[in-house]
């Protein structure tokens, strides 16, 4: 890996509106490029918009989804990174060449390629599948770099393998914090008037942006993933006001020890920067561990259990009162 300078992006995306999105990616490159930005990362589904797509019908989906790479807003996701000379991902709806509905994230090189992501646990309209490939790919600007979207973040498992294909930086575009979920001690509703009086008072949402509902809850997992497999870590969100739930923003960029390079919880639209220094990936904890796997034991780690559900009930299915 080479030395670069890596960008995380939260932005307050409008809900379908498709150019509304690209304009605000067009902004933040804009500024990026003046800051010699070589890796510029913004959230997941940040092109088409997301909460509100659960309500959506199949042919209303179908009415956001683009191909890739032939669609307008991978064209266009090119030629910024051909204008730059940045790598540029973000996050749309796909329809496949077979009508296939995916979650997907796409990096625009400047050389012309692109790598395609399709988020392995999909759970935001039964409409949309779930991808089944991990993705690791070489950027021009000198490193290996994986790619997993929000819930695939979760699960330990994705990362490690991305890991084991040789990811250096890891991608992580997310849509999440102020969630209302299952768990009782994750995440949270934020009440939306926080949102409304940021500017009165930003002090009130901030300390919900920095709490349990976002950063704290960030905080008990998210720095093991980046530590775990000696990984620099880019986490891109959205922010603000997402259908009827808040989002927390919180974009952060960890080096291969889990610690915080940059961050913010600014309850805005905002971009923070780091340069990434590949002597910290030499010998780091995650890397020396990760020599000490004994893979003749993990048979069980791909054999079913039976207790295996599908992730939409997972993340949405109450438990009994």
């Amino acid at each position: 890996m080479k030395n670069l300078r890596a960008a995380a992006v939260q932005f307050n995306h409008g809900p379908g509106d498709k150019a509304y999105n690209m304009g605000r990616i067009r902004a933040f490159t804009a500024e990026a490029h003046q800051q010699d930005i070589d890796l510029l990362v913004f959230p997941e589904m940040c092109i088409t918009g997301y909460w509100h797509v659960r309500k959506l019908s199949k042919e209303e989906i179908q009415e956001l989804a683009e191909p890739v790479p032939s669609g307008p807003s991978t064209r266009e996701l090119l030629s910024l990174a051909a204008s730059t000379s940045m790598t540029i991902g973000a996050g749309l709806i796909e329809q496949a060449d077979d009508g296939t509905l995916y979650n997907t994230y796409v990096v625009a090189m400047p050389n012309g390629e692109i790598a395609r992501h399709r988020k392995l646990h999909c759970f935001i309209s039964e409409h949309m599948a779930s991808g089944n490939e991990y993705t690791v790919f070489d950027i021009p600007q000198g490193a290996r770099v994986g790619l997993l979207i929000c819930y695939d973040n979760n699960l330990g498992e994705n990362v490690r393998i991305t890991a084991l294909m040789g990811a250096e930086i890891l991608l992580a575009p997310h849509q999440t914090g102020g969630c209302d979920t299952p768990s009782p001690r994750c995440m949270g509703p934020i009440d939306l008037s926080l949102w409304d009086n940021r500017l009165e008072n930003p002090e009130a949402i901030e300390a919900e942006f920095r709490g349990p509902k976002g950063r704290d809850w960030l905080m008990h997992w998210l720095p093991a993933r980046a530590h775990d497999n000696g990984l620099f870590l880019i986490f891109s969100n959205g922010v603000g006001i997402d259908d009827d739930e808040v989002r927390t923003g919180n974009a952060m960029i960890l080096d291969p020890y889990g610690d915080i390079l940059t961050e913010t919880w600014k309850a805005q639209d905002d971009i923070v920067i780091a340069d990434l220094d590949p002597r910290l990936l030499l010998n780091c904890t995650g890397r020396r561990w990760i020599k000490s796997r004994r893979p003749e034991l993990y048979g069980r780690l791909s054999t079913r259990t039976g207790k295996e559900e599908d992730t939409r009930k997972v993340r949405f299915e109450r438990p009994p009162e």
